[in-house]
This record gives structure tokens, C-alpha cells and sequence, in this order.
């Protein structure tokens, strides 16, 4: 067994060229541009399955650092928390409440299928946490943090199962969540809407795409770098106390502080800057997260896990389409709002947002999902799962695995 590293520049040369072919696929293909399927998936499958193939027949693993990864998460969050203002938070008002108990109920839901099937399958119930919210709505950072507990348990492989389901749902939610809309969008006639609120996003947009400024790219950078910096601070403070946060989630609260700072001192951030580098870092995030992916590591156990998946994308599937649609008002913002959902539920925050942004290029601004989807995913969703898993692991049917 040969194994060769690619790592620095490398990574970042051959995420943007494997982003640049999905978007050519996608556009050739119809199913894939028809059902809005992100480019960075796309591209991402290709090369994983090619390092596949190189691996099955050359007998050469293919590993990327992913150091410039984790870089862009960074980022990606950070610049959800510059543009979090709370003004926007205030206007999500009724609907904010209203996806955030929506989005409980689900992550209840799904704990409950994946220790079920789990348990139908003679394994210990405590695993099916990991076929659960924790891999699935947690992503890669809660079943990393779970896993390492779960282990010292006595879960055997907590850490390795949960990382397969987390990498299989990554997938999913890139896939499904296009269709999803696609059919709402088609069977109720939707369309973007004309109300006051996306005139307003659309001024944004307009803002948006002028030119930007040397000194607004070069503030924004260091805004970013700030953040970034002050977070990690945060975070060893926090962990020295015995508070373990994940590092995205204390950048984006950095990121939330200092622009509702500059808003009080009527300090102007160049939100054109902002979005770009919050469309650039989502779009590098998702290559790297999907190339880099191990596919004969995760065939291994791909039996048990597909099942586990495929209950869990069908039941995503119908909760997006028959509550998360019709709650949130059964219009064509709703649909978006589905589409997100069906994304971060499945994979994580920024695959709903990639889902979102498919979707919207094709048929116009959601400002409404945008708002919502974003803070949902990125803040109280961590916080709602934390509680759920809690809860679950203090039944006394895991009490043998999971204190």
C-alpha cells in the first residue's frame, strides 16, 4: 500500500478545480441542474470516486490535509455572525420561533428512528444515537466530541460509525434537498415574491454585487482574522473552565458581536466583501468535505449504515415536504426553507445554505430563508441537540454505553 499526502496549496488548487467541474457537469446534465444540485457536490462525488477507483486498482490511498478546510468553516461562520444583526434577528420574530420548535421536534424524531432500527438490529440502543442527531444534525464536530465520550464508555467504534453516517448524510443533504423544492416549487406554483421585504433584500443584492473596494476586502479580511483569533481565545478560556464549544460556533458569536457594535457606532462594514467571502469559503468547505472522502473505509459497514440512512432520508423527505413547508407558510420562501432544512438536518449548515443558493439562482431571492435557515443552523440547532442527546443518553437503556 502506497500512500501519498497532498497537502497546503495543492488542496485549495484541486478543491477549486474540482468545484469548477461540477458546475460543468451540472449544466450538461439535466437531472443535476434541473434538481439544483450544488456544483461543490457534484465535483465532490467525482473525485471521491475517482480516489476510489485509484485506490481499489492501483492499491494508492489519496489523503488531503485539511488544515484549509477547516480554515473555511472558520470563515464561513464567521462571516454568518457579521451579518447577523439584530435587527434581522428581531424580524425573524414568530417564524424563528416557529422553524426553531419545528427543528426540535425533528432532531427528536430522528434519535428515535436511529435508536429503533438500531435496536431492531440486535446492537446496542446507544449507537443509534450515532444513526442519529448526533452524526446527522450534529455533523462532523458533535460526533467527534460524542464519539470520544461514547468510547470511554464502552461504545466500540462510536467515533468511526459516527463519522460514516455523518459523511453519508453530508452527501444526502446535498442531493435531496434540491428535489425537495423542486417539487413544491412545480406542484404549488410558487414563486419568488414581491412584498416589501424582498424588494429590501433585493437593494441588498444590488449593494452586493457592485465593486468592492480594496480597503473593504482588506478590512473585512482582518474583521475575519479578528474573529477568528478572538474565538480560539474564547474557546481556551472556556475549555480551561470545563466548557468545550465547537471553535465555529465561538468565531460566528465573535463575528454577531462586532457588527451589532459597529451598527450601535454607525460604523460602516462592506457587506459586498462579506458575502463573497461567505460564498467563497461555503464553496471551498464543500469540495474539500466531499473529494476527501474515503469511500472503501465507509463500505466496510455500508450495509447496516444505507439502511440506517436511507429511513432517515425518507423521514427527513416527508417532515420537509409536509410540516416544515406548511408551517412556515406554504409559499415559495417556505419551499427554500425546505430545502435548507433538508441540508443542515441531514448534513450540516452549510450544505442548506449550498441547497439555498442552487435553488435561488434559478428562481429568485428567499430573504426570509436566508434569514432564518442560517441562525437555526448555525447557532440554535447545536444548542437544541445538546439538550435532545442529553436527554436520550440519560435513559437507562444507554446508561451501559453512555453516562
Amino acid at each position: 500500500m502506497t500512500i501519498y499526502e497532498i497537502a497546503g496549496v495543492d488542496v485549495l488548487i484541486i478543491a477549486i478545480l474540482v468545484w469548477f467541474l461540477g458546475e460543468f457537469i451540472t449544466k450538461k446534465l439535466h437531472f443535476l441542474n434541473k434538481n439544483n444540485i450544488p456544483p461543490a457536490v457534484t465535483g465532490g462525488l467525482l473525485c471521491s470516486l475517482f480516489i476510489t477507483f485509484i485506490y481499489t486498482v492501483f492499491d494508492l490511498q489519496i489523503n488531503f490535509d485539511m488544515r484549509i478546510r477547516d480554515l473555511m468553516l472558520l470563515v464561513f461562520f464567521t462571516t454568518i455572525g457579521l451579518s447577523a444583526k439584530l435587527s434581522l434577528l428581531k424580524a425573524g420574530g414568530k417564524a424563528l420561533v416557529l422553524l426553531l420548535a419545528i427543528a426540535s421536534v425533528f432532531l427528536i424524531l430522528q434519535d428515535v428512528t436511529g435508536v429503533i432500527l438500531v435496536t431492531l438490529m440486535g446492537e446496542h440502543p446507544a449507537y443509534g444515537l450515532f444513526g442519529g442527531s448526533i452524526s446527522f444534525a450534529g455533523g462532523f464536530g458533535t460526533t467527534i466530541a460524542w464519539g470520544d465520550i461514547a468510547e470511554q464508555a464502552g461504545l466500540v467504534k462510536a467515533t468511526e460509525i459516527g463519522i460514516a453516517f455523518a459523511t453519508f448524510g453530508l452527501i444526502a443533504g446535498g442531493i435531496i434537498g434540491g428535489p425537495i423544492s423542486e417539487y413544491l416549487i412545480k406542484k404549488h406554483k410558487l414563486q419568488a415574491g414581491n412584498n416589501l421585504e424582498n424588494s429590501q433584500v433585493q437593494q441588498k443584492q444590488d449593494i452586493v454585487t457592485q465593486p468592492v473596494h480594496i480597503s473593504g476586502i482588506l478590512a473585512t479580511i482582518l474583521l475575519l482574522a479578528l474573529c477568528i483569533e478572538i474565538g480560539d481565545l474564547v474557546n481556551r478560556l472556556l475549555f480551561s473552565n470545563g466548557v468545550t464549544l465547537p471553535g465555529f460556533l465561538t468565531a460566528m458569536m465573535i463575528g454577531i458581536l462586532i457588527t451589532n457594535s459597529t451598527d450601535f457606532f454607525k460604523i460602516q462594514l462592506s457587506e459586498p466583501a462579506i458575502e463573497r467571502a461567505a460564498e467563497i469559503s461555503l464553496q471551498i468547505f464543500l469540495s474539500m468535505s466531499l473529494m476527501s472522502m474515503q469511500l472503501w473505509v465507509l463500505s466496510k459497514s455500508a450495509g447496516p449504515i444505507l439502511f440506517i440512512l436511507t429511513a432517515q432520508v425518507l423521514i427527513m423527505t416527508f417532515f420537509a415536504i409536509h410540516i416544515v413547508f406548511r408551517v412556515m407558510g406554504k409559499d415559495y420562501d417556505a419551499s427554500v426553507m425546505a430545502s435548507g432544512f433538508a441540508g443542515l438536518g441531514l448534513g450540516a449548515t452549510p450544505v442548506g445554505i449550498a441547497n439555498m443558493n442552487a435553488l435561488t439562482s434559478k428562481y429568485g431571492p428567499s430573504p426570509k430563508a436566508f434569514l432564518l435557515i442560517p441562525l437555526i443552523g448555525a447557532f440554535f440547532i447545536d444548542i437544541v441537540n445538546a439538550l435532545v442527546i442529553k436527554f436520550f443518553a440519560g435513559l437507562p437503556m444507554m446508561q451501559i454505553a453512555i453516562n
